[in-house]
């Protein structure tokens, strides 16, 4: 405790780095703010019981579970029909749709090779497909609450202006796409002025934001007429810690390959091999490369199923894939989510590329030649721990239905007991301490040098 108490002193005894904290909280605290302003059409205390009405009517709580997964990346933005309801996700859209464009389009694969420059231009092609996607979604979302979950004919008094009219629409979009736009902006800000990924940390705050709410929920479940009691929501919180600390075990888990790095006298055999050795270093492969990003490409095929249910509304196999904690949901969920990890790893780790770099600075890997058998091992390997790797995730992204019902009681608090949420979180939190660390070692180094100067200077 003493260790970490000190750490929090010499945190803030840099200046540097407390104005990056105290500006991240600051824009963390503008977003969150924004999250509470409604849409000018919509009465935002009609859309606050949404959630309360579908449970209580029953027979809805397929669309209360849709709604709180798709709420809980906004922090609550998407049930509250918020100005900020897209949230940063149309910029991860974007994202991905220029990351894998960048695979077939030989202008954008230049720009990936170009440095500085190469990235500027990335950027402001990302920030332009950003403003198409949420003109894209910006509809869908308002289709979505008109006729979904807040339909006029039962919340009429939730609507300022009807549904229907242009001037509900077209206003709406415009603020919808601004408002993603704007949280855009302070993701960018806090990367550039703050501390960590500052879209990454938008997200996890989202996802924070609600986990006070569902875990009173929870407890005044529990322990309410009919509940378990308090000692099963002490069951809950170890399960989820444990749930943690697995989830920060897959997210860091490496396979180090050694590989030796031979000068060229070396190489050349005019230096003793006994005075000289080569370098050696590691390649860490991790056993989840793809992080979050499969769970995102299946949650995004997975709404595909549930338009089904549209041509047969009495087949209740198709029904089941419009709720979340289905077993017809879950099962599709997981084997989608096995493969596109093994998709995204493959064009991700590009191990023909990084056999040809270790070649042509003079590494190695011992007992494998370099070339193509150095990829082939590469691949071999991967493949090798992409396979538990993606089925563990899978067991994650799943872990929020095998839990609800036997464990836990409440949707919303089930959602924190895997899938992209608690990954997400980790992941973020993890990047952030380690930025965090690195700070302070500069530090550390800085101060190292600065007194080796002032002895050298006293000396003189």
């Amino acid at each position: 405790m003493k260790g970490f108490i000190q750490t929090l002193k010499n945190i803030w005894s840099l200046k540097e780095l407390r104005d990056k904290i105290l500006f991240t909280l600051g824009m963390v605290l503008v977003y969150r703010f924004a999250t509470f302003i409604s849409l000018p059409a919509i009465n935002l205390s009609e859309v606050g019981n949404l959630l309360d009405h579908y449970k209580s009517q029953g027979g809805n709580n397929q669309g209360a579970g849709l709604l709180g997964l798709l709420s809980s990346f906004t922090g609550g933005a998407f049930a509250n029909a918020s100005v900020m309801a897209l949230g940063i996700m149309p910029y991860i859209s974007a994202s991905i749709i220029v990351q894998l464009m960048g695979m077939a389009i030989p202008y954008l694969q230049k720009l990936q090779k170009d440095g500085e420059s190469g990235r500027n231009t990335l950027n402001q092609i990302t920030r332009w497909l950003t403003i198409a996607v949420c003109l894209v979604q910006a509809p869908s979302y308002l289709t979505s609450i008109t006729q979904m979950f807040l339909p006029y004919s039962q919340f009429s008094a939730a609507y300022y202006i009807h549904p229907e009219s242009v001037m509900f629409w077209l206003p709406s979009i415009v603020i919808l796409v601004a408002g993603s736009v704007f949280a855009m902006w302070l993701g960018e800000k806090i990367t550039d002025k703050g501390i960590g990924n500052g879209i990454s940390i938008l997200i996890m705050v989202g996802i924070f934001a609600g986990l006070p709410q569902a875990f009173v929920q929870e407890y005044v479940t529990q322990t309410g007429k009919g509940g378990s009691g308090t000692i099963l929501i002490l069951v809950e919180v170890l399960f989820w810690m444990l749930v943690v600390l697995l989830a920060i075990i897959l997210s860091v888990a490496v396979r180090k390959i050694p590989i030796q790095y031979v000068s060229r006298a070396q190489a050349r055999g005019g230096v003793n091999k006994n005075l000289m050795q080569g370098a050696r270093q590691w390649i860490p492969l991790k056993v989840n490369a793809a992080g979050v990003m499969p769970i995102i490409f299946a949650q995004a095929l997975m709404f595909v199923p549930g338009l089904l249910v549209k041509l047969d509304d009495s087949n209740t196999f198709f029904a089941g894939f419009q709720n979340v904690f289905s077993w017809q949901y879950n099962v599709l969920f997981a084997l989608l989510i096995i493969i596109f990890t093994f998709f995204y790893t493959a064009i991700t780790i590009p191990v023909n590329q990084m056999a040809d770099d270790l070649k042509r600075n003079g590494g190695l890997i011992p007992k494998v030649r370099p070339g193509k058998e150095t990829s082939d091992y590469l691949d071999d390997i991967l493949s090798k721990l992409t396979l538990p790797g993606s089925i563990f995730l899978a067991i994650f992204a799943v872990l929020p239905a095998l839990v609800f019902g036997w464990l836990v009681e409440t949707q919303n608090f089930a959602l924190f007991f895997g899938g992209t949420s608690l990954l997400i979180m980790v992941g973020v939190i993890l990047d952030t301490v380690q930025q965090i660390n690195t700070y302070l070692l500069n530090h550390h180094y800085d101060g190292l040098m600065q007194s080796k100067l002032s002895r050298s200077s006293n000396i003189q």
